[in-house]
C-alpha cells in the first residue's frame, strides 16, 4: 500500500479492517481458552486462566515493545526508499526475536509461581494459574518471531497476511482446546499446551512468507546478524514502548491483586468481562497501528502535513468504534457473559465491570492514538513518560489512596481509576503534541 499519497481514511480503513480481524483471532486464542476452561473445568479454573493476563504482559511487553521499534523503523525506510537499512532491520530484528523469546521464556518459566504468591492468588488458585503460565513461556520465541515478522509484513501495508495466518493457527488452537480438554480432561494444562501450538504454527507460515517473498523485505536465514545502526534504531522507539507497556502492566497486576482480594467468583466474572473488552480494544488498537504505520511512512518521506492529517482521521476512526461497539456489548452484557461461564454470581461481576469500562473505553483508544503518532514522528521517551505518569502512576496512587480507604474499596471503585486514567493521559498527550511535538512538522509540503 503506497501510505504517502491519495486520500487518506479509505487507506486508514482499508489498513485497519484485517488488523482488526487479526486481533480478534488472537483474541479467539485467550477467548476459546478462557470459554472451554469455564465450561467444561469449572470457575476456579476459569479464574486461574483468566487471572494471568496482567503478569504474562509484565514480563513480555518490554519485548513486544521492540517489535514495535522494528516496525517503525521498517516503515520509515521503507518511505525513504532506503532498501539497505530495511533488509538490515529486518534480519537484526528477527535475530532479536528469537534471542528475547529464548530470554523471557526461561524466566517466564521460573519465576511464574513466585510472582503470582507477590500478587496474591488465592490458594485454590495458583497452582493451575502457575501450570498455566509456565507452559505458556515454552511457546514464547514463537510469539515474538511471529509478532515481529508480522511487524514487518505491516509496515509495508501487509495487513491480509497475517491474518490468513492467524486464521489458519487459531482454527488450531481451539480444535486442540477442544480435544485436550473435553477428551482428555487436561484442564488448564491442555488449554496452554493448544495455545503454543498454535503460536508455533502462526511463527512457521509468517517466517516462510518472509523467506519466499522476493523484495525488499526478503528473510535470508544466512544473513541474521545483529547491526548496529537498525538495532539502535529499533531500541530508541521500542525500548520506550516496551517499558512504558511493562510499567502499565505493574498497574495492572496490582488491580488484578486487588480484584484477587474479592476471591474467585469476583475473579472470574472479572476475567470474563476483561475477555469482551478485549474484542473492542483490538479494534481500537488496529487504528493505532495505522496511526503509526501512517505517520512513519509519511514522516520518512517528507510529507509532514499529510501526518498531521493522519492523526486527525484516526482519533475521529477510533471514537466511532470504540463507543459504537463499547454501547454493542453493554447492550448483550449477560448474554455474552454466559458463553463464559453461567454462574449467576460470576456474570454480576462481570456485569459490574463492563458497564464501567465500555461507555468509556473510546477514551483509552484516543490515548493510544496520540502514542502513535508521537512515536510515528520520533518521539518515543515523552510518550512514555507521559503515559506513566497518566495512568500506571495515578493508577497506582488511586489504589494506595482512594481504593484502600475503607468506605471505597469496593470493585466499582477500582474499575473507576481506568476511564479517569486514560482521559488525564489523553488531554496531557494532545497538550505535548500540539506544543512540542507539531514543531516537527512544520512546514511541511500538502499533498492531500
Amino acid at each position: 500500500m503506497d501510505m504517502t499519497s491519495g486520500a487518506l481514511l479509505p487507506k486508514i480503513l482499508i489498513f485497519s479492517g484485517p488488523l482488526i480481524l487479526t486481533g480478534i483471532l488472537q483474541l479467539l486464542y485467550n477467548a476459546a481458552d478462557v470459554v472451554v476452561v469455564g465450561r467444561f473445568a469449572g470457575a476456579t479454573s476459569l479464574a486461574a486462566v483468566g487471572s494471568t493476563g496482567s503478569l504474562i504482559n509484565l514480563i513480555i511487553n518490554v519485548f513486544m515493545g521492540l517489535s514495535v521499534g522494528t516496525s517503525v523503523m521498517v516503515a520509515r525506510y521503507y518511505g525513504a526508499g532506503d532498501v539497505r537499512m530495511v533488509q538490515d532491520t529486518v534480519h537484526t530484528s528477527i535475530l532479536v526475536a528469537l534471542l528475547s523469546g529464548i530470554v523471557v521464556g526461561i524466566f517466564g518459566f521460573v519465576m511464574a509461581k513466585p510472582i503470582l504468591r507477590l500478587m496474591d492468588s488465592p490458594d485454590d488458585v495458583i497452582d493451575l494459574a502457575a501450570l498455566y503460565v509456565r507452559i505458556y513461556f515454552v511457546g514464547m520465541p514463537f510469539n515474538l518471531l511471529y509478532n515481529f515478522g508480522a511487524g514487518i509484513l505491516r509496515a509495508v501495508g501487509d495487513t491480509k497476511r497475517p491474518l490468513y495466518y492467524l486464521t489458519i493457527s487459531g482454527a488450531a488452537n481451539v480444535i486442540l482446546n477442544l480435544i485436550l480438554v473435553i477428551v482428555f480432561h487436561m484442564g488448564v494444562a491442555g488449554v496452554a499446551i493448544a495455545t503454543v501450538v498454535s503460536q508455533a504454527i502462526s511463527m512457521v507460515l509468517v517466517l516462510l512468507c518472509l523467506i519466499r517473498t522476493q523484495g525488499i523485505i526478503h528473510l535470508d536465514l544466512k544473513k541474521l546478524r545483529i547491526r548496529k545502526s537498525p538495532l539502535l534504531g529499533i531500541m530508541q522507539v521500542g525500548l520506550p514502548a516496551g517499558l512504558q507497556g511493562s510499567l502499565f502492566s505493574i498497574s495492572n497486576v496490582l488491580i488484578q491483586s486487588s480484584v484477587n482480594s474479592f476471591l474467585s467468583t469476583a475473579m472470574a466474572g472479572n476475567a470474563a468481562a476483561s475477555n469482551l473488552e478485549g474484542f473492542v480494544y483490538t479494534a481500537m488498537n488496529s487504528i493505532y497501528q495505522a496511526d503509526l504505520t501512517f505517520a512513519s511512512q509519511n514522516y520518512g518521506a517528507g510529507k509532514k502535513d499529510r501526518v498531521k492529517s493522519v492523526l486527525w482521521n484516526c482519533l475521529g476512526t477510533v471514537v466511532v468504534i470504540g463507543l459504537g461497539l463499547g454501547l454493542l456489548f453493554m447492550a448483550f452484557d449477560r448474554t455474552l457473559l454466559s458463553v463464559y461461564n453461567q454462574d449467576p454470581a460470576v456474570i454480576d461481576f462481570g456485569v459490574l465491570r463492563m458497564h464501567i469500562i465500555l461507555p468509556t473505553y473510546f477514551l483509552c483508544g484516543m490515548m493510544d492514538v496520540m502514542v502513535g503518532q508521537l512515536r510515528g514522528i520520533g518521539y518515543s521517551i515523552m510518550p512514555m513518560i507521559v503515559s506513566l505518569t497518566g495512568a500506571c502512576l495515578f493508577r497506582i496512587v488511586w489504589i494506595m489512596t482512594i481504593f484502600s480507604m475503607p468506605q471505597f474499596h469496593t470493585l466499582q471503585m477500582l474499575y473507576i481509576s481506568y476511564p479517569v486514567s486514560w482521559g488525564l493521559t489523553f488531554a496531557i498527550h494532545m497538550i505535548c503534541y500540539l506544543t512540542i511535538a507539531r514543531k516537527k512538522l512544520q512546514d511541511g509540503r500538502t499533498t492531500l
